[in-house]
């Protein structure tokens, strides 16, 4: 690390719980270290909430909502505060993206000129949207019904380490702009952006209370948020078994539940592509934020025909690839979020080679940066799909290469999976394109780019990828409750 990183990272602040419109330490006074990723050196103290923690923290969220402080507050007022707190966002974003590559691991240029504008543009997006949403109204036979949509009340969000402060106003921006009351427990491994939120708030006017935050073990604290009595809606996203915990946990007080799971998605590309432009899309959509990403396209379906000529460009622009510290300008990748992650990538690596697949580049720890969780950009090649490679999520910079024949084994192939929450499909033939995305069974499909999001569409994936969609007014219908008012005239 350069002195000057050195000593950006001295100025990193130890991290409290946001209970009530002020940061306290948890009712244990016990604390727990986040590391840096790119050196394992400790960056911060946060405070290790439990149980009780989450249970004031969540009563405060339930006697503000009862309040009507905000549940009641004029739709206009409340995007108003919201609009701040994006504008508070960008106002600071070189300070948070330098936090967040800090306590993730990934690249500047990408928290920075990604993450961070995103999650301003998520609190405005939502905040303009919710003045504009249109209720449902119907006259017959001199009746008169209609809908009303009311906050739910104290909602819980848990939210992963892989991109913690876009994930978490993504979440928090929709629920506060319904009126409701959050609490927020972000993911143990990078805590240190979500708790800047509470200053945010507190600058922009949000009311104490309104928003809450809880850092500490999903054992404890994630248990109390997903089954109190006083929360009314859930959404996590995470790993799909813990998915399956949080709802078993919800259906003690029939909660509703949001929930955004794993994934591996098929990036297929058809022999009529523009292969330099399906490189590059393939590229971004496995190696972006190291891998670690839910939509990443980790498994590469590629049509025999031009099989050995895509893997030959796709592995040159591989070995082109900048690994290095994260708060380089200049760094494409950067460093898994821990040492056992790492080793866990690794362990896959293994196992796909030893399961018959091929290595065309990387399969190892990155030469001369050991003091940090550094693996290089691999690939893995004539894969078949019942592999565990194939089946299983990574969730690391580590695609799996499948050749296939004809669209209709594409197809297969890529719906021979648990998951089924993105894909990507790369053709100049548009009805193929528009046939393929209709026949994979996943919850978004891409044709000829990636990662891009039109805020107002839904948001989910099918089987074991998650349950629900959120995005535009698939968010509101979720983070309310529907009331039907019938009136004889």
């Amino acid at each position: 690390m350069s002195r000057e990183t050195i000593a950006e990272q001295s100025k990193v602040k130890d991290a409290k719980l946001f209970i009530d419109g002020e940061y306290v330490e948890s009712l244990s006074g016990q604390t727990f270290d986040t590391l840096n990723p790119a050196t394992n050196l400790k960056l911060a103290s946060v405070a290790k909430g439990n149980e009780a923690d989450a249970k004031r923290a969540i009563e405060s969220a339930q006697r503000t909502f009862e309040s009507g402080i905000w549940s009641r507050m004029p739709i206009e007022q409340r995007s108003a505060v919201l609009c701040k707190m994006s504008d508070l966002i960008m106002d600071r974003v070189d300070e948070l993206g330098f936090l967040e590559t800090l306590d993730v691991g990934k690249p500047v240029k990408e928290s920075r000129g990604f993450d961070i504008p995103r999650a301003a543009q998520n609190f405005r997006f939502f905040a303009e949207m919710a003045k504009y949403m249109v209720h449902e109204h119907y006259d017959k036979h001199n009746i008169m019904s209609y809908a009303k949509y009311a906050p739910a009340g104290v909602t819980s969000l848990i939210i992963p380490w892989n991109l913690p402060f876009m994930q978490l106003t993504w979440k928090a921006s929709a629920a506060l702009a319904s009126g409701n009351t959050v609490v927020i427990k972000p993911a143990s491994y990078t805590p240190l952006s979500a708790v800047m939120l509470g200053e945010i708030a507190n600058k922009a006017g949000l009311p104490p209370g309104v928003l809450n935050i809880i850092t500490g073990p999903g054992s404890t604290v994630g248990t109390a948020m997903t089954n109190h009595k006083h929360v009314r809606r859930i959404s996590f996203v995470g790993e799909s078994n813990t998915g399956k915990t949080v709802m078993k946990n919800a259906s003690e007080n029939l909660i509703p539940v949001s929930l955004e799971l794993g994934g591996k998605s098929a990036n297929i590309v058809f022999e009529d592509a523009d292969l330099d432009e399906a490189v590059k899309g393939s590229i971004d959509a496995i190696y972006r934020n190291q891998g670690e990403i839910c939509l990443a396209g980790s498994r590469l379906l590629v049509q025999e025909s031009i099989y050995d000529q895509f893997l030959d460009k796709f592995t040159e622009a591989v070995r082109n690839i900048q690994v290095g510290e994260p708060t380089n300008e200049n760094t494409d990748m950067g460093a898994l979020v821990s040492k056992s992650h790492l080793e866990t990538v690794d362990q896959y690596v293994q196992i796909g080679l030893s399961e018959g697949a091929k290595l065309a580049y990387g399969g190892k720890r990155v030469a001369g940066l050991k003091n940090g969780n550094f693996y290089e950009p691999t690939v893995l090649y004539d894969v078949d799909n019942k592999m565990r490679v194939a089946q299983e999520e990574i969730f690391g910079p580590v695609p799996v290469v499948i050749p296939f024949k004809t669209e209709e084994d594409a197809i297969r192939i890529a719906n021979d999976s648990i998951y089924g929450l993105a894909g990507v499909v790369w053709t100049n033939d548009l009805r193929r394109g528009q046939r393929v995305s209709s026949e994979v069974n996943a919850g978004l499909l891409w044709i000829n780019c990636w990662y891009i999001r039109d805020l107002r569409t839904p948001f989910g994936g099918a089987k074991a990828s998650g349950i629900g969609r959120e995005g535009g007014r698939h968010s509101f219908e979720f983070y309310t409750e529907a009331k039907t008012v019938t009136m004889k005239l």
